[in-house]
């Protein structure tokens, strides 16, 4: 069994087990809120689609966010026997770069903006952190680690990878010599360059380690050996300024593995990289929020063909539809991790459930922009009423089962707006992209890529 994946299904069983019990969650007061629009609305063009899916889908980072710190609620219904404190630290990266499109599409101001993410830095500031690296869950109103289970208390690298694509994007965005953004970006720079990176290779191994906990050390030894969704980790921890990794932990580490190269054909489209048919949707989509694809290629792939063929597979299965689920189609199709009607499930060709996640499909907009608008068009205009609600379309439905989710969760929320966005200016990823740590980082992992000649 692979340890990224071990993780990531161990989170989506145990979400499953609180479910019946969920309740909801009242929002957190936060200025200047968007108003909903509940209504499905008839005779809109392409881009007014797009822009009420985004500017709807924002509100559950804006509205929703934990009225103390600012930072993303795991999910829009409480849940692990937790109440509304529990806060998701890779969630509020997405989170973050769903407020640059916000303030870049003006639905907010950029002063209401930056002050929203100068609170939530000023906290993490004063949160827990081990070696400078945040849990996976923080309590919203204290900043104290809330356990993701009984050893996993520590340390989560790829959550607070995910946090730090967020804020490193911020930071090339909000630019302006203000006293509000140059602290944004002084107090950023300071948690960045915080993190030892090289900690987490437990003692000088050629691998990064997933967690590290005071009170359990090394104990989860979850090692990251791809192809999954953590290469951004890598990205980050060779970008790193102060406890960088050497080139070797990405090579030896993360590329050395029984499941990294595929090479094989799926539905006639090739998958360089992972698994047979490609797995969950999302690997595709957390890592390259900000990572641009176009053009990225290193000794062992081409990223946008790896990007764009998994999500060719995931959709050419829903269609071949070999367990006859109703509602499959060319118009909703998607398979990624999410709840379902029997609990949380990585979704995927090899564990299909009958379910459809909406975010599968809109993150895959700059992959398949004609068949994500497809799916786009049906989930709003046909399915409406059943999976549109105040925070955007609701994690996931089965019309086999008659199951049509209430729930909403920010890892899934927050890469429809950003994905959407990259695929319609490439607002993000060209912000990411621009940071020079980054650029040195993926240099010195052997990338190629348009950006790096910039």
């Amino acid at each position: 069994m692979i340890h990224t994946y071990k993780k990531t299904v161990f989170l989506l069983t145990f979400c499953g087990f609180f479910l019946a019990a969920c309740a909801k969650a009242q929002p957190g007061k936060t200025s200047g809120a968007i108003k909903p629009e509940l209504k499905i609305q008839k005779n809109l063009t392409d881009d007014q689609l797009l822009d009420l899916v985004q500017k709807q889908t924002f509100r559950y980072f804006w509205d929703f966010a934990h009225p103390v710190s600012g930072l993303a609620r795991e999910r829009s219904n409480a849940s692990f026997g937790y109440g509304n404190e529990v806060t998701t630290t890779g969630g509020t990266g997405f989170g973050i770069m769903a407020t640059i499109v916000a303030t870049d599409r003006k639905w907010i101001t950029r002063d209401s903006a930056s002050r929203f993410l100068l609170k939530m830095v000023n906290f993490l500031s004063k949160a827990d952190a081990y070696h400078g690296v945040f849990p996976h869950w923080l309590n919203g109103a204290t900043g104290k680690t809330i356990p993701f289970s009984r050893k996993d208390d520590g340390a989560d690298l790829v959550e607070s990878s995910y946090l730090f694509q967020g804020l490193l994007t911020a930071k090339q965005y909000f630019n302006a010599n203000t006293p509000v953004e140059n602290e944004l970006r002084n107090r950023i720079t300071w948690l960045w360059d915080e993190i030892e990176w090289d900690w987490f290779t437990k003692g000088g191994e050629e691998v990064l380690y997933w967690h590290w906990s005071p009170n359990n050390g090394w104990a989860m030894n979850f090692p990251l050996r791809g192809y999954n969704e953590c290469l951004i980790t890598y990205v980050l921890a060779a970008s790193g300024k102060r406890y960088p990794v050497p080139a070797s932990v990405y090579h030896r580490g993360w590329a050395q593995s029984n499941f990294f190269k595929n090479g094989k054909e799926f539905y006639g489209y090739k998958l360089p990289l992972g698994f047979d048919n490609g797995g969950p949707l999302f690997f595709s989509q957390y890592s390259f929020l900000g990572l641009d694809p176009r053009g990225l290629k290193d000794q062992y792939a081409d990223y946008w063909e790896q990007n764009k063929n998994h999500t060719l597979i995931n959709r050419a299965y829903v269609l071949a539809n070999p367990k006859n689920f109703k509602g499959y189609g060319a118009n909703s199709w998607g398979l990624t991790a999410s709840d379902s009607y029997q609990g949380y499930a990585a979704h995927s060709p090899n564990e299909d459930l009958g379910v459809i996640s909406p975010t599968a499909a809109l993150s895959a907009f700059p992959y398949t922009p004609e068949f994500s608008m497809q799916a786009l068009k049906h989930f709003y205009f046909d399915l409406g009423d059943k999976i549109w609600s105040q925070y955007g379309f609701v994690d996931a439905f089965s019309e086999q089962h008659n199951w049509y989710a209430k729930s909403h969760l920010a890892i899934d929320q927050g890469p429809i707006i950003v994905m959407i966005e990259n695929y319609r200016t490439g607002l993000l990823w060209k912000l990411f992209m621009s940071n020079p740590e980054i650029k040195e980082g993926l240099k010195k992992l052997g990338f190629e890529s348009p950006a790096l000649q910039k």
